[in-house]
């Protein structure tokens, strides 16, 4: 047996949840994953986990050896890192994900910059507003807006996102302007985006002074999506107010699409986090990509300087 293929094997499938998983995130025969394991489990004699036809559960025992393992082998890549860094670059696979817009308008148009200074690095994205499992789905790292609650991962803060508030010309037209957020409650349809992983919709805030305004847009006739691409198309259309970030609207208010609508009053920052597994932050190809990142996403930094 191969210790450290089935060190790796073995994480894989406790963070992931299933030989299934651990088999296509590795790239490797499902034959090959179980025999591992079992061949693991005699060496140490100690079951690592409890098996069913539907679910597959870590014991006690397994939850213990799998923080061990995840030590060992981010230890042994960092080494590997650092008696190779003089001669060759960061290597190897890169999964990261990222909300459609972002994706779009800041990463992938200047992608090519990180292939050219690290073109040995094979970089995997994944597109779209969906909350993945950054250990279960076998992802490096994430970029996402919000407050980070799993206390295993780290958060790099890499910008933070203004909102504008805003509809079509063609809808303010019809329409008209609201001269305050409340009228958008009764006179008004509105754009709203709600949660891949609640369905639960964001309200539209506003904030002028010691004013505070949150509109429900399910009040609405207007329409709801959840994907970010798809609602700045929606108000682009002409389908209702939204509240979208500054940098996606920015062209469309120049060439007069969009309008702005409520100026004096602004929906709080969104930051804008790098996350990833405190145990990958020694990874020489994480760590080139978080740096990378950093620079590409500074000039859409809108806090106070």
């Amino acid at each position: 047996m191969d210790q450290l293929d089935a060190l790796r094997v073995f994480v894989r499938i406790a963070d992931s949840g299933g030989f299934g998983k651990a088999s296509d995130a590795l790239g490797i025969p499902r034959a090959t994953v179980t025999k591992l394991v079992q061949e693991l489990e005699q060496h140490l004699g100690v079951k690592l986990f409890q098996r069913s036809t539907r679910k597959v559960t870590v014991t006690d025992e397994g939850r213990a050896y799998r923080q061990r393992a995840v030590e060992l082998l981010a230890g042994l890549e960092e080494m590997d890192a650092m008696f190779s860094r003089a001669t060759e670059g960061p290597r190897g696979r890169l999964r990261v994900d990222i909300g459609s817009s972002l994706a779009n308008l800041i990463l992938l148009p200047r992608l090519g910059t990180f292939r050219a200074a690290f073109p040995d690095v094979r970089l995997e994205l994944g597109v779209s507003d969906r909350h993945v499992d950054l250990i279960g789905d076998a992802v490096d790292c994430v970029i996402r807006g919000g407050e980070l609650t799993d206390t295993s991962l780290v958060a790099r803060r890499i910008a933070s996102l203004d909102y504008v508030t805003c509809a079509s010309a063609g809808y303010v037209k019809t329409h008209g302007m609201p001269a305050h957020p409340e009228e958008l409650r009764e006179h008004h349809d509105l754009v709203g985006y709600f949660s891949s992983l609640t369905g639960r919709p964001f309200s539209l805030l506003f904030h002028r002074d010691e004013e505070r305004v949150e509109v429900d847009p399910r009040g609405s006739r207007g329409v709801l999506v959840n994907e970010s691409t798809s609602h700045l198309t929606a108000l682009k259309a002409g389908l209702g107010v939204g509240q979208t970030f500054g940098f996606m609207a920015k062209p469309y208010l120049e060439r007069g699409e969009l309008i702005q609508l409520l100026p004096d009053w602004q929906r709080p920052l969104h930051d804008l986090n790098l996350v990833f597994e405190r145990t990958r932050h020694e990874s020489a190809r994480l760590r080139a990509f978080i740096e990378w990142a950093a620079d590409v996403f500074a000039p859409y930094d809108c806090r106070p300087k």
